[in-house]
């Protein structure tokens, strides 16, 4: 990282550099947003309209607005670390790890980084079950269209699954792919149009049926222990849908300063956390008040909805489109991460430096491929897809990786650094608060994510 002293910092102010030597950045509160909503908005939200229904009508959009305050604050205080020693003047973090480094020191930094991995890793598998449900669920919807809404239209999600691997191991041998321009307009496009059509069709079918369907406690169980399972697992699920402290300082990143990037930031996610929050209210309140205790997993997927088939079949393509790129985007850091470990362990290896130029039919660039990449990169995508192919649970898979780092990437890492950063004393009143705020947060994670994993186990076991 580049450093300048305050002279020649002063004789960059009419140049096209930063402080930090880097291009200088163009971001604004609105781009901000964008990238917010985007990074947010995805395949969670699907599961919205079960959560609200095992929660019932009290609990239910109770539990979203409390996840929308916590993550708000969460950001809030993650964006103070964006610059460290001094949330203002301080030299920037580029990433999340880089802020845990020089914050917290190198060993929870190799602890985030492991966390956050694991995340993206997950949420590979978990863009994988999602994308093959859709295929299969079009491929339903023209069946149900054409023989009959009781005709037998049961299909595998094995072969989707291997065809979306099969797209996967081509799309990751494309160099910078999750830097592509169009892939964040896409993906904004992609995801707002499907969460519209989710609950458009439950807004229209509340109008067809002439009455609000559901209950203040939600679905009935045949035991209390089943319920509280199932209260775990809609917990998960919504704590799977908010989050986006992996990618809130590399969005803060692009912000140029004064004012100061921790004031935008904190603007731009007010914004786009009540815009996100509107949707998700929106899309799990209107599809429980349309099926109530027959509420789908999954809603555009389920069959609540049998028509307009081809809007059905429209949103699903929406979905398949928005997550085959957003498992690259989840993907390649942990590809950069992996084939960098192995460059710098065997720097005179010819198998891992050696690179081959390709031309691809088609295709308007060369590539770039090394047997390195391809194997490696392969074999990731194997490794996805055999543990989705294991565990094909929507609803389930989504609570496992929502709590499983809610916690410690959401809570404990920006509070910790927060305490650091601004220098807050042990046992004043700011500190006894956010450490009340990190424990609380703790044992409702913990009891979700318990929940989320007895809800795989019974689902296997059948």
């Amino acid at each position: 990282m580049a450093v300048y002293s305050s002279l020649e910092i002063a004789n960059k102010d009419d140049s096209c550099e930063e402080d930090d030597g880097r291009p200088k950045r163009t971001g604004t509160i609105w781009t901000c947003n964008a990238h917010i909503i985007t990074g947010v908005i995805g395949s969670g939200i699907l599961s919205l309209a079960w959560s609200t229904a095992q929660l019932g009508w009290i609990a239910g959009p109770i539990s979203m607005v409390s996840f929308a305050i916590v993550t708000y604050v969460s950001a809030s205080l993650l964006s103070d670390c964006y610059r460290s020693p001094d949330p203002v003047t301080g030299i920037r973090n580029y990433t999340y790890v880089d802020a845990v480094n020089a914050i917290l020191g190198q060993k929870r930094s190799w602890l985030c980084g492991y966390l956050q991995y694991l995340s993206m890793f997950g949420g590979c598998v978990a863009y994988m079950i999602t994308t093959s449900i859709s295929m299969g669920a079009i491929h339903r919807s023209n069946c149900y269209h054409k023989q009959g809404h009781e005709a037998p239209c049961v299909f595998g999600d094995t072969f989707y699954m291997l065809l979306f691997g099969a797209i996967q191991v081509v799309f990751s041998q494309i160099p910078n792919f999750q830097h592509m321009e169009w892939l964040s307009i896409v993906a904004a496009i992609m995801s707002f149009s499907y969460a519209t059509v989710g609950f458009s069709l439950g807004f229209f079918r509340v109008i067809e049926n002439g009455s609000i369907m559901g209950s203040l406690t939600g679905v009935p169980q045949a035991t209390t222990a089943q319920k509280l399972w199932k209260i775990c697992q809609a917990v998960g699920d919504i704590a799977f849908a908010y989050p986006y402290t992996g990618i809130l300082l590399e969005i803060q990143d692009t912000l140029p300063s004064p004012p100061a990037e921790n004031k935008t930031m904190k603007k731009a996610s007010k914004i786009a956390i009540s815009v996100t929050t509107f949707f998700y209210l929106f899309c799990g309140c209107f599809g429980y008040a349309a099926f109530g205790n027959r509420t789908p997993g999954n809603l555009l997927t389920g069959f609540g909805f049998y028509e307009p088939y081809w809007l059905i079949d429209l949103a699903n393509v929406f979905i398949i489109v928005h997550l085959v790129g957003g498992y690259q985007v989840f993907s390649q850091p942990v590809f950069a991460f992996i084939e960098g470990w192995l460059e710098d362990k065997f720097p005179d290896s010819e198998f891992i430096n050696t690179s081959y130029t390709v031309k691809v039919p088609f295709f308007p660039t060369h590539l770039n491929l090394s047997l390195l990449k391809l194997r490696a990169r392969t074999l990731y995508v194997v490794l996805t897809t055999i543990v989705a192919m294991t565990f094909p649970y929507f609803n389930q898979v989504l609570g496992v990786l929502g709590t499983i780092s809610f916690w410690p990437l959401t809570i404990y890492f920006p509070v910790q650094m927060y305490f650091v950063q601004l220098k807050v004393e042990a046992w004043t009143r700011k500190w006894i608060i956010l450490q009340i705020f990190s424990i609380v947060c703790f044992f409702i994670s913990t009891i979700a994510l318990i929940g989320c994993f007895q809800g795989i186990i019974s689902a296997k076991l059948e």
